[in-house]
């Protein structure tokens, strides 16, 4: 069933109409979070103020002014666009009689609704749990008629403190299963150890799995919709005669992601941290691409990957008017030196990154030289194998070919006899 939801939302200050252009993208993607989650915007409320009533979040009048737009559009649902205390969401639902959320609890809800894997249910529900742990005098208001204490504690602290502890057991129960979920990657890693990974990682909806998929061929789920993903999905990529990449699509990042998920999540996004290369994928097309990509560096450096080696992979130019876009991409090219422009939905829109990837994965397997004996014809078929082979030739008793080799395959060549020199 579809809700009516109207999304509130304050600013820090009175604002210029810089910021009022911000206030309204910010209130844009909460709409489509509310459309991600199946419920519907019937109306909007903004105040600016130095800063939050503690008790209430909003203003007395500006809760009155709430009420009544409330009643005026029969809403079911009030969802704020920030984090509200424990506190301030029981006042206003005492208030206004209606439901309210905040902006981390509706992210959470639309996660439990995408989670298809067995880890991201858990880890979502771990999250969900977390954030209801200090939240649940609220939800036992019902109860709160009694009063506790020595010799007449009533039924509504009795259930708080059974209810408190059965999450808790949950919680603990939960966070093991996790870290047996991370030993079985970390073994799964192990095995993929000496292939070249990289990770899509960026804002949500910025069409990583449309890069995956049109670099892949294969079926990959696209939506164009918010969290359209949670679970990653790892293809391997083709890029020239023995070279290839696993390619990983993550979940999408977003402002003010609660910290309870991006907690409970560590365990699937250290396969970013086990890449050799990040492809932060950015919609160019996007009115504050600049902004999102500040998020997404500062999620990355919370989870401790925000060092690696990164692309900065620019999508969606084909939504670019053609007269803004060469401006733009000279721009971004002085800002961010080898960034690579893209579009995923046009033929051949994704070779600049497939040259970009094919060239990090060649930088992986220098050029070696490797003399062998002319009837070692196992250790050459190897060699043709597992390497891009750039010359063959004879001397003598000796085959010696020129190839990109990694160092792992030139380590088995030395301790086969064969002679292995790099440069």
């Amino acid at each position: 069933m579809q809700l009516k939801r109207p999304a509130t939302r304050t600013e820090p200050a009175p604002g210029t109409a810089t910021r009022s252009h911000v206030m309204a993208e910010h209130l844009e993607e909460l709409s489509e979070l509310v459309d991600t989650a199946g419920g519907l915007v019937v109306g909007q409320l903004t105040q600016q103020v130095d800063r939050p009533n503690p008790s209430t979040y909003l203003g007395k009048g500006k809760i009155e002014e709430l009420g009544q737009r409330l009643a005026e559009t029969d809403a079911t649902l009030v969802i704020f666009d920030d984090e509200l205390t424990p506190a301030q969401g029981k006042n206003i639902e005492d208030a206004t009689g209606r439901r309210v959320m905040d902006r981390a609890e509706l992210i959470l809800d639309i996660f439990a609704t995408r989670a298809r894997s067995a880890e991201a249910k858990m880890q979502v529900e771990l999250a969900q749990l977390e954030y209801m742990l200090p939240r649940l005098m609220r939800m036992w208001s019902h109860l709160e008629k009694f009063r506790g204490g020595i010799g007449v504690r009533g039924p509504g602290e009795t259930q708080l403190e059974t209810d408190r502890r059965l999450i808790n057991n949950r919680i603990r129960l939960l966070k093991q299963r996790l870290v047996d979920v991370q030993k079985a990657r970390e073994v799964q890693r192990t095995s993929r150890k000496g292939q070249f990974r990289a990770s899509l990682v960026g804002y949500t909806n910025a069409g990583k799995s449309s890069v995956l998929r049109g670099l892949s061929g294969g079926q990959v789920f696209v939506e164009d919709r918010l969290f359209a993903t949670l679970d990653p999905l790892t293809r391997e990529i083709h890029l020239a005669d023995n070279t290839s990449v696993l390619l990983t699509d993550t979940v999408g990042f977003i402002r003010k992601l609660p910290h309870n998920l991006v907690a409970s999540f560590r365990a699937t996004l250290e396969e970013v941290s086990e890449s050799d290369i990040l492809l932060h994928v950015i919609d160019l097309s996007h009115s504050t691409w600049e902004d999102q990509k500040v998020v997404v560096d500062q999620v990355l450096a919370d989870i401790g990957v925000g060092g690696k080696p990164m692309l900065h992979v620019f999508n969606k130019i084909d939504r670019v008017p053609a007269t803004e876009l060469v401006p733009l991409e000279t721009r971004i090219a002085n800002l961010i030196p080898g960034s690579v422009f893209v579009s995923a939905m046009t033929e051949g829109g994704l070779d600049p990154l497939r040259r970009s990837l094919l060239s990090q994965a060649r930088e992986r397997k220098p050029v070696t030289e490797i003399r062998l004996p002319l009837s070692d014809g196992r250790m050459l078929a190897e060699i043709h194998r597992e390497s891009e082979v750039l010359e063959q030739r004879h001397e003598g008793a000796e085959l010696v070919l020129r190839a990109r080799v990694d160092e792992a395959l030139a380590g088995k060549l030395r301790r086969a006899g064969a002679s292995v020199t790099t440069g």
